[in-house]
């Protein structure tokens, strides 16, 4: 019968990637990770429920002996991607869909 403790333990990088892992160049330069799981590994670390409270732009992952700023796991995202144009910042979600002028809108329904 197989230790079920034992199967665990062994599980727990999988579930806590932190343990293996100190930055996001990190996660790239693993070659035993495939682009999927490397993927799936900084995509949480990205995640909002990791956000510093008083800092969103940096991510405090359980396990982690340090904060990373979103950016570094941003531009590690990006290069899985093959962009490497990494001076850019992602474009903002919903922006160009913001009227400029609000007032112009109502004008327009009234007219």
């Amino acid at each position: 019968m197989t230790n079920i403790n034992a199967n665990a333990r062994n599980l727990q990088p999988v579930f806590h990637p932190a343990a293996c892992y100190e930055s996001p160049a990190s996660v790239l330069t693993d070659s035993e990770l495939s682009t999927p799981e490397k993927r799936i590994i900084l995509s949480s670390w990205a995640s909002d429920m990791y956000a510093v409270e008083s800092c969103p732009a940096l991510r405090e992952v359980p396990g982690m002996s340090h904060t990373i700023r979103l950016a570094d796991i941003l531009a590690a995202l990006r290069e899985l991607d093959g962009d490497n144009d990494n001076d850019d910042p992602p474009r903002g979600g919903g922006v160009p869909m913001r009227l400029r002028r609000p007032w112009a809108a109502v004008q327009g329904r009234a007219a």
